[in-house]
C-alpha cells in the first residue's frame, strides 16, 4: 500500500507553510513478499497525528526489511563476509524496485552515526542537496522531516532524480536508534516545481538505519536502501544501471557503511594521512572533486550552464556558464581577477568487454597516452591571476612523464587522493631556470576488479603547488560504469594485479592485445564512459577555447577508446565472421573488398585510386567522411564492421558491433524502405535508400540524405561476404 501525500502551499502554521493532505493508494509498491500493512480510509493530516501514522507504518516496514524477511535477500556478488571485512551485505532478488541490505559493527556512538548518516551530502557522491523543509517532534524524542533531494545523474545520458520524503527518527524499546525514510508521493509533489523541472522524480519504498549500541562501546549498524529509479524515462540501453541492486549497493548502501567506518577511524588516530594534511581537509577536497565534476556532468541550469548553440552533428556537448568565476569556485583572494566563465566539453559512449577497473587504471598510470600537457597547462595558467590570453602560457616542452605523490586512501584503498606533478621546462631563454611543472590534484576510485556494480572514476583538477586548502577546483576526467553484472566466479575474475603494458600495442594497426588467459571472456559486458574536461576563459576567447576544448575532447575520446580496444578481449563471435580490428589483416582484406564491390556496382570510386594498394586502402575508409557499415548476410543481420564515421553515428565501438542488427539502427519508415528495395539488392547487388532518420544505440536519432547498399563480394571466389551501408550526410537531429 503506498500513500499519497500532496504538498500544497498555504498559510504559515504548524508545519512552516505547508498544508499536508494524505489519501490511501492501491498502487503496492512493497516487494513481493513484504509485510501488507492494512488499508486506511482518507485520513486527515492536518495536525501531526496524521504524518505520524504514516512515519509509524513506515518504520514497522523498515523493520521487516532490515531484520526480517520482507525481502528475499541473496548475498552481495564479490563482498564474502571475513574478518577484513567492512559488514554483511545482501541485494534483492526478486523485489519491486532496487534494493541492498548491510550490517556492519563501528566503533561510533549511535548519536554520532545518526548524525554523520542523516547528513547525507557529506557521504553520497550523488546527492546535489537535501533541504528539510519541516521538521516538528514525534515523542519518544523523535522527530518527523519532510524532506528534498536533489541527486546528480551519472551521465550526460539520462536526467537526474529528485525525492520528496517523509524521514522519522526515534528510540526503540531496547535503546536502539531507528532512522526511517519513505517517500511521500510518486509525482508532482515538492517545495518548488520550478526548482524540479530538470529532475526526474523517483521513489524511495521504506528503508533507513537501525543502530544499536553495544555494551563494549560502539554501534552494530543495519542499513536498507529501497528506491524505484523510474528506469522508463532513460534510454534501454542504460536501464540497467537503474535496475541494478548491484548499483545501489555499491552507490548507497556500501558507501555509507565504508564512510562511518573512515570516520571511526580517523577519530580514533589510526588514520595518518602525508603532507600533514587532518583527514576532514582531504575528504573535503575529495567531495569537492567529485561535485565539481557531476555538476559539470550535468550542467544545471540553476547554477548557470547552458548548451552552446552548435550547427550539424556534434558527438561532443559544449556548455556555457558564464556565472561561474574563480570567486564562485572557491574563495580565493581579492587580488585574483574576474573570469569570462567556464567552458565544459562533453560526451558519453559505450563501451564493449573493457573492464572499468582496468581502464581507469591505465588512464592514471599512462597519462601521457590520451593526455596533452599544453592543455592541462592552459587550464592552470588560467587560473592564476592576471594570466586568461589564449593559450594561456609561454613556451613549454614537457618530458611525459608524470609523478604521483598519494595524500590518502580509504580504509580498503577503494578511493585514492593524490598529487600528481607533470614535468615541463621552458623553452623561452629567460625562463630557463624557472619551474613549468604542473601540479593536479585527482581522485581515483573503482579499481578494484571484484567490486561488482562500483563505478570508476578517475577526476583531477589544475592546483597550485602550494596545495592551499582553499584553492579553487575545476574538476575534469572520466567515468565509467559497468552496465551488466560481472560474474563473480574467481576462474572467469580477472587478474586483479596484472602489470599493463600497453603503450607498444596502441599504435594505430596493431593487432596486438592481451593473452588469452589475462582476462576473462566477459562477451556482452558493456559500460557506459563519460567524460567531462572544463576550462575558464576570458569573454571575448569564448569562441577559441570552445574549439580547443572540442578538439581537445575529441582527441581524447579517439585515444580512449584505442586504449579500450587494446585492453578488451578483441574478435568477434565465430557465427559473425572474422576477428577484426582497426589494422588487422582481416579488416584490411575486407576494405579492399568493400571498395572493390562499390566501384564494380557504382562506376566510381569510394577512395581514390592512388590510395589503392597496401593497407593506405583501409585508412582512406577508416576516415571516410560518410558512416560507412558492413553487416553479415544472416537470418538476423549482424553489424560486424564500421569505419571511424560509422562508429560515431552508432555511438559505438568496433566491438561493440556483434551486438548491433541492421534492423535496430532504422525507424519504422527506414524498414520498410529497406524491405522494400532489399530485393533489388539481392538481385543487382545495389540499392538507393530514401533520406530518412536511424538510431545511435544511445537511442539519439540521426537523419541522413541518402543511403547506398550494396553487395561486398570475396575477390578470390565471388561469393558475397557481406552487405555494405553507407549513410551520406548524417548528423544527429
Amino acid at each position: 500500500m503506498r500513500l499519497e501525500v500532496k504538498i500544497l502551499k498555504g498559510g504559515m502554521g504548524e508545519f512552516g507553510g505547508w498544508r499536508i493532505l494524505a489519501s490511501a493508494a492501491t498502487t503496492d509498491v512493497s516487494c513481493d513478499s513484504a509485510v501488507t500493512t492494512p488499508q486506511h480510509s482518507l485520513r486527515d493530516t492536518n495536525n501531526p497525528a496524521g504524518l505520524l501514522s504514516i512515519a509509524e507504518e513506515t518504520l514497522a516496514e523498515f523493520l521487516s526489511k532490515a531484520t526480517g524477511t520482507a525481502v528475499d535477500w541473496v548475498q552481495m556478488p564479490g563482498m564474502k563476509p571475513g574478518p577484513d571485512s567492512v559488514g554483511i551485505f545482501a541485494i534483492s532478488q526478486s523485489c519491486s524496485g532496487v534494493a541492498a541490505r548491510a550490517c556492519g559493527l563501528v566503533s561510533l556512538e549511535p548519536t554520532k552515526i545518526a548524525e554523520i548518516l542523516k547528513d547525507r551530502p557529506s557521504w553520497f557522491r550523488d546527492c546535489r542537496s537535501l533541504e528539510v523543509f519541516t521538521m516538528f517532534p514525534a515523542g519518544n524524542g523523535g522527530t518527523i522531516e519532510l524532506i528534498y533531494t536533489q541527486t546528480y545523474a551519472p551521465t550526460t545520458l539520462a536526467p537526474a532524480r529528485d525525492f520528496w520524503t517523509l524521514r522519522y527518527t526515534t528510540s526503540l524499546e531496547n535503546g536502539s536508534l531507528v532512522i526511517c525514510e519513505r517517500s511521500l508521493s510518486g509525482s508532482g509533489a515538492g517545495p518548488n516545481a520550478a526548482a524540479a523541472a530538470q529532475f526526474v522524480r523517483a521513489e524511495m519504498l521504506p528503508g533507513g538505519y537501525l543502530i544499536r549500541p553495544c555494551d563494549g562501546g560502539g554501534s552494530i549498524i543495519h542499513i536498507v536502501d529501497h528506491l524505484n529509479l523510474e528506469a522508463w524515462s532513460v534510454p534501454e540501453v542504460l536501464r540497467p544501471l537503474y535496475e541494478s541492486s548491484k548499483v545501489v549497493a555499491q552507490k548507497l548502501t556500501i558507501a555509507a557503511l565504508r564512510y562511518i567506518r573512515q570516520i571511526a577511524q580517523e577519530t580514533s588516530g589510526e588514520v595518518v594521512y602525508s603532507l600533514g594534511r587532518q583527514p576532514a581537509v582531504l575528504r573535503t577536497f575529495s567531495q569537492r572533486l567529485i561535485r565539481g565534476f557531476n555538476d559539470a556532468v550535468n550542467g544545471f541550469n540553476d547554477d548557470g550552464w547552458s548548451i552552446l548553440n552548435v550547427d550539424g552533428a556534434e558527438d561532443v556537448t559544449i556548455a556555457v556558464n558564464s556565472a561561474k568565476n574563480l570567486s564562485t569556485i572557491s574563495n580565493p583572494p581579492n587580488s585574483l581577477a574576474f573570469l569570462g566563465g567556464v567552458l565544459c566539453a562533453k560526451a558519453s559512449m559505450l563501451l564493449q568487454n573493457v573492464p572499468p577497473a582496468v581502464l581507469v587504471r591505465f588512464l592514471r598510470e599512462h597519462r601521457s597516452e590520451w593526455a596533452d600537457f599544453n592543455v592541462d597547462g592552459y587550464t592552470a595558467s588560467a587560473l592564476k591571476a592576471g594570466s586568461y590570453a589564449f593559450p594561456g602560457m609561454r613556451l613549454t616542452r614537457f618530458t611525459g612523464s608524470q609523478i604521483i605523490m598519494p595524500l590518502g586512501h580509504t580504509i580498503e584503498h577503494e578511493e585514492l587522493l593524490e598529487v600528481v606533478r607533470l614535468e615541463g621546462h621552458s623553452l623561452a631563454q629567460e625562463d630557463a631556470f624557472l619551474s613549468r611543472d604542473i601540479h593536479l590534484l585527482q581522485i581515483c576510485s573503482g579499481v578494484d576488479d571484484n567490486a561488482v556494480g562500483a563505478c570508476s572514476e578517475l577526476v583531477f583538477a589544475p592546483i597550485d603547488e602550494m596545495f592551499p586548502d582553499d584553492a579553487p577546483l575545476l574538476p575534469s576526467g572520466f567515468r565509467i560504469i559497468p552496465l551488466e553484472s560481472k560474474t563473480s566466479d574467481a576462474k572467469d575474475a580477472l587478474t586483479t594485479h596484472r602489470t599493463l603494458d600497453l603503450t607498444s600495442s596502441l599504435e594505430v594497426g596493431s593487432t596486438t592485445s592481451l593473452a588469452a588467459g589475462d582476462l576473462s571472456p566477459c562477451n556482452n559486458a558493456r559500460s557506459l564512459l563519460t567524460i567531462a574536461f572544463q576550462f575558464p576563459f576570458e569573454s571575448s576567447l569564448q569562441d577559441n577555447v570552445a574549439t580547443m576544448a572540442r578538439q581537445y575532447v575529441r582527441s581524447v575520446i579517439s585515444s580512449v577508446q584505442r586504449v579500450a580496444m587494446a585492453i578488451s578481449p578483441s574478435g568477434f563471435s565465430p557465427s559473425i565472421g572474422p576477428k577484426l580490428s582497426q589494422g588487422s589483416p582481416e579488416a584490411l582484406t575486407l576494405a579492399n573488398w568493400i571498395c572493390q564491390s562499390y566501384s564494380y556496382y557504382m562506376g566510381s570510386e569510394l577512395v581514390s585510386s592512388d590510395s589503392l594498394g597496401g593497407d593506405t586502402v583501409l585508412k582512406h575508409l577508416w576516415h571516410h567522411q560518410d558512416a560507412i557499415l558492413c553487416c553479415s548476410l544472416k537470418s538476423l543481420p549482424v553489424f560486424i564492421f564500421a569505419n571511424q564515421a560509422g562508429l560515431d553515428m552508432l555511438e559505438t565501438t568496433l566491438v561493440a558491433l556483434q551486438d548491433i542488427t541492421l534492423d535496430k539502427i532504422f525507424d519504422e519508415t527506414g524498414r520498410k524502405a529497406l524491405c522494400t528495395d532489399f530485393a533489388k539488392l539481392m538481385q543487382e547487388g545495389l540499392a538507393y535508400l530514401p533520406a530518412g532518420i536511424c538510431m545511435s544505440t544511445m537511442g539519439r536519432h540521426v537523419s541522413y540524405e541518402q543511403a547506398v547498399a550494396w553487395k561486398v563480394h570475396a575477390s578470390e571466389d565471388n561469393n558475397v561476404h557481406c552487405l555494405a551501408f553507407s549513410f551520406v550526410n548524417w548528423s544527429f537531429v
